[in-house]
């Protein structure tokens, strides 16, 4: 048997990275998945890839005709929905705040949290019919710390944990869990995406990453979308079902601190620096 047996399951942000592998591991935990996605040629090519339990809806996470139609048309085909993965999302360069473009924070803003808003919006009324469900969403250590994404970014994902916990609040009196998932360092196309690569191009360039992201967190080596993947289908389990308003940080221990190898490192440079400065007031 597997964690997700007969489960409907929806994941946005589906045609690659943590969505896609999400789809995969979901489908081999016996989930039936609709995948969505704004590009579709991609996205029919990984449903039929993964076979009978997989189907592929095109859909822009900010416009909310999209969201209304892929959830209720989701609902009306299999008569329920039991896990919404709010996934779909893009990076962005950091940016002075005197240089803020605010076009580009709208748009940052409407797929990370207005999008999220959105599909749980639709999805709340079935699932509370049901007294059953989980929603999941990306959120980010972003979230946690300034310094290491744009405003922009740390801002949206600062407010995904917000709004998973006061959603929480709400839907879990129906029997609806609403958590989220905060990933590090993950090698994903987003960051290649947010420099302005083409999303098929930023897909393939992932070696870069992986070598940098090898020493960003304790555990040596790069996060990958598995990591994510295997936190999803646990909060989408019901083994998780007294589990409501929790973030899970998948980050390999980054939140915590830098490696420790690296302190010891850094503390020994200054240590010997601060010597050599007073050796030569002598």
């Amino acid at each position: 048997m597997g964690m997700l047996d007969g489960k409907i399951a929806i994941i946005t942000g589906a045609t690659s990275g943590i969505g896609e592998r999400s789809a995969e591991l979901f489908i081999e935990e016996g989930a039936t998945v609709v995948l969505a996605g704004r590009r579709a040629e991609l996205g029919e090519a990984i449903a039929a890839r993964l076979g009978q339990n997989a189907s592929f809806v095109q859909a822009d996470v900010g416009d909310e005709a999209d969201i209304k139609a892929l959830i209720e048309g989701t609902a009306q085909r299999f008569g329920r929905i039991d896990v919404l993965f709010n996934n779909a999302g893009h990076g962005l360069p950091p940016f002075r705040i005197a240089e803020a473009d605010i076009a580009t924070w709208d748009t940052m803003m409407s797929v990370h949290v207005r999008g999220v808003v959105i599909a749980m919006k639709y999805v709340a009324p079935i699932m509370q019919k049901q007294k059953s469900g989980s929603i999941i969403t990306t959120a980010s250590v972003a979230g946690y710390r300034a310094g290491g994404s744009s405003h922009a970014y740390s801002t949206a994902k600062a407010a995904v944990l917000h709004l998973t916990r006061s959603v929480a609040a709400e839907l879990g009196e129906d029997g609806i869990r609403v958590n989220s998932i905060s990933p590090g360092a993950i090698v994903t196309g987003i960051f290649g995406k947010g420099i302005g690569l083409d999303p098929n191009v930023a897909d393939q360039e992932l070696a870069t990453l992986e070598a940098r992201f090898t020493k960003a967190q304790p555990i040596p080596r790069a996060g990958v979308p598995d990591d994510i993947a295997r936190a999803a289908v646990f909060l989408a389990s019901d083994g998780a079902s007294f589990v409501n308003g929790a973030d899970i940080v998948v980050d390999g221990g980054a939140i915590s601190g830098r490696p420790f190898s690296q302190g010891v490192g850094a503390r020994k440079e200054m240590t010997e620096a601060i010597s050599k400065a007073a050796q030569g007031r002598k």
